[in-house]
């Protein structure tokens, strides 16, 4: 029994999926991390609060909200419709903004604490040497903060290939568009196709403990080095 071609479909869309979202997620969650390691405002509390919120809230409760948003009558929607981009719910581009939202905290928190571990003096250091703070920050901070990024980059990557009650909300289940691995196992349950269901879940869990392996020896890197 091999894999059929519609799980290979979704298994090209969530790779997809997971690269661009993990993409958009480091680019967002680096500067956003610094800031909140570095600020001194009134706002870190909110803005941290607010971060990390996808890890208590239901994926579902998360998923209904930003449909509504994305909505013909919600604020994105309103806003995309008047840009000429149409409506962004049920399609990969809605999947993307979701999986950004819903991951966000996963890639946030690691490249959050590699930063407050490397603390202040390394950045003092770089201006006693004439360095700008934007120079400082690409040449001192972002190379001691790779083990967090690494790690961030991984799960955000691994957790935006197993999410589903966000994606099945934002996205519904179209083949070809929206239908990922974690609702194509959904569909072949739904229709008792164990067969193909086992195959795709059996993937799961491969890729999952070869995720754990690689944060594993992450987690060892800095031991070896010192």
């Amino acid at each position: 029994m091999t894999l059929s071609q519609a799980s290979l479909q979704a298994i090209w869309l969530t790779l997809e999926l997971a690269t661009i979202s993990t993409v958009v997620l480091l680019v967002i969650a680096i500067p956003l991390a610094w800031w909140l390691v570095q600020a001194r405002s009134r706002l870190q509390a909110p803005v941290h609060a607010l971060v990390t919120l996808p890890l208590v809230l239901p994926p579902s409760v998360l998923g209904f909200y930003l449909l509504i948003a994305m909505g013909p009558n919600g604020p994105l929607g309103q806003f995309t419709q008047a840009m000429g981009w149409g409506i962004f719910s049920f399609t990969f581009t809605g999947l993307v903004i979701g999986s950004v939202i819903f991951s966000l905290p996963f890639a946030v928190q690691p490249v959050h604490n590699a930063f407050e571990a490397m603390g202040r003096r390394p950045m003092e250091a770089a201006a006693t040497l004439g360095a700008s703070p934007l120079n400082a920050f690409f040449t001192v901070a972002i190379p001691q903060a790779r083990s967090g990024i690494l790690t961030a980059a991984i799960l955000s990557f691994a957790h935006t290939v197993g999410e589903f009650g966000v994606v099945l909300m934002i996205g519904g289940n179209i083949p070809g568009q929206t239908r990922v691995i974690s609702t194509q196992i959904y569909g072949y349950v739904e229709a008792m196709d164990y067969s193909q269901a086992h195959w795709l879940a059996a993937s799961m869990l491969v890729f999952s403990f070869a995720v754990l392996l690689a944060l594993a020896a992450l987690r060892r890197q800095p031991a070896r080095l010192l």
